[in-house]
Formats: structure tokens, sequence, C-alpha cells
């Protein structure tokens, strides 16, 4: 391995072994680069022609994201309450 980066969510542009531009708009991933080879595991891709209409499928997934971690930390806050309200009961 000659190169290996994680990707935050954003747009890839690469270029095919046929010379064609090809645009993708990413979720976090990882990019591995060996020799001329360039590998990209990502959780979702999304391909498209125009960049603005990408840079819109960013901003959802960014918002998505957020949105999942915002309603995961609210549910661990909930369980960390109940759990401090159990032990309280149990001392009394």
């Amino acid at each position: 391995m000659d190169f290996v980066t994680a990707l935050a969510p954003g747009i890839l542009s690469f270029v095919t072994p046929d010379g064609t531009e090809r645009l993708l708009a990413v979720d976090h991933g990882i990019l591995v680069k060996r020799a001329d080879e360039v590998l990209v595991s990502t959780a979702g891709a999304y391909e498209g022609r125009e960049l603005g209409a990408l840079r819109e499928t960013v901003m959802e997934l960014a918002n998505a994201a957020e949105d999942r971690d915002r309603v995961a930390r609210s549910a661990l806050a909930r369980l960390e309450v109940n759990i401090v309200r159990r032990f309280i009961e149990l001392r009394q």
C-alpha cells in the first residue's frame, strides 16, 4: 500500500481508464492507493453529472448523519438517566 486515507462526506472526482471523468458524492469511507490502482470503500456513493446537484446530495448526507448522531446522543442520555435512577432506587 502506498497511501491510505479516510474520506469525509464530499465529492470524489476521478478519471476512468477510458478517459471519462466521473463525479461521486460519497459518504464516509476509505481510499487506498496501491501502485497504479486506487480503491474506494464507502457506505454510500451517488453518481451525478452536475457538481451543484452533487453538492446538494453531500449536504443532505451530512444533515442525515447529524440527525442520526443527535438521535443516538439523546437515546444514550436517556439510558444514562435511567441507570442513575435505578442506582438511586437500589440505595433506598
